[in-house]
């Protein structure tokens, strides 16, 4: 008898040969999608969320599938590619009915691995939501205006609401050339859109910025990245040019695409303190240095593994409780 972890594991399988015309369908309907950040998006599914002994080793720590199946909706942005995946497969291996409402921004790449795991096996309680009838439950993954209306439409059932959050690297300034290799990872991965790509960085008191090479080439960015640029000019706003992406020395998170903002400290608890004063507005730490329950390696941040909960709710606990 297929088990789940069969059907996903041949899922990974698949994904390494996801058709041509799907990705460039997916590009369409997404300007910000390349080959590149697919690729990529894919990739780190298969090899944190997808090798079978990481997923046996994640669900022994819970009593699934469940004795009661619900109808759970999965509401999913469309900022990164297959991004909603994490809240599909933790419905799936959950044992509840998956209802997936993707984004239009990132339809083609859900609804390709949907038809998928449907095809590997047809019993599969996943599907595209037709909006018919009220779910049980509710995941939903949005702005925090968009929460608010969440909050409000499907106040009488459980729900999981995520709304924005930033990412934050802490360095020292004894990094190795392969640490900040992957720290341009972590910032510029996905062209900044996720939210656990970092745009804040915490400099240890007198280290020089950090050699940065940002390399992107993507019209979209590009066209942020002069803007800004131009109008920090404009408005006599000191910054560094990393030649792709701008630095700014500020205290508060940047609100362009294309800038990154950096802050100095003197000692790690000053760090540990404002990380968390500033908890709810936090999805993932990087660096070596420092204590927190959601950081990370350098070069890390685009590959969280099972246990890396979105917002650092357990998404799979609260699939139990419903």
């Amino acid at each position: 008898m297929k088990t789940t972890i069969d059907t996903l594991c041949q899922l990974a399988d698949r994904l390494t040969r996801v058709p041509e015309d799907v990705v460039k369908c997916a590009m369409a309907h997404n300007p910000w999608f390349t080959a590149a950040s697919i690729g990529a998006a894919i990739e780190a599914i298969r090899t944190e969320m997808l090798d079978p002994e990481k997923l046996a080793a994640w669900l022994a720590s819970y009593a699934v599938p469940v004795q009661r199946p619900k109808n759970v909706l999965v509401i999913m942005a469309g900022n990164l590619p297959l991004v909603g995946f994490f809240d599909m497969l933790c419905v799936v291996v959950s044992g509840h009915r998956c209802l997936v409402k993707p984004s239009s921004k990132d339809r083609v790449l859900m609804e390709y691995a949907i038809g998928e795991l449907r095809t590997i096996d047809p019993s599969l309680n996943v599907e595209v939501y037709d909006g018919q009838f009220v779910p049980d439950a509710v995941i939903a993954t949005g702005s925090n205006n968009t929460n608010r209306y969440f909050r409000a439409h499907y106040g009488s059932i459980p729900t999981l609401l995520r709304g924005s959050r930033q990412s934050v690297a802490v360095l020292t300034g004894k990094e190795s050339e392969e640490a900040l290799r992957g720290l341009e990872e972590d910032i510029w991965l996905h062209y900044g859109l996720g939210c656990r790509n970092v745009s804040m960085l915490f400099l240890k008191r007198g280290m020089p910025f950090p050699p940065l090479q940002p390399q992107i080439r993507h019209p979209k960015y590009r066209n942020n990245y002069l803007q800004t640029k131009a109008l920090m000019q404009m408005a006599g706003e000191p910054f560094i040019d990393l030649g792709d992406a701008v630095a700014v020395q500020r205290a508060e998170f940047p609100h362009a695409l294309s800038a990154i903002a950096y802050r100095y400290y003197d000692t790690a608890p000053e760090v540990e303190q404002w990380l968390a004063a500033h908890d709810r507005e936090l999805q993932c730490v990087v660096g070596r240095s420092i204590a927190h329950a959601r950081r990370v390696d350098f070069g890390r941040a685009q590959h969280p593994a099972l246990t890396d909960y979105p917002d650092a709710v357990d998404v799979i606990a609260f699939l139990e409780t419903i």
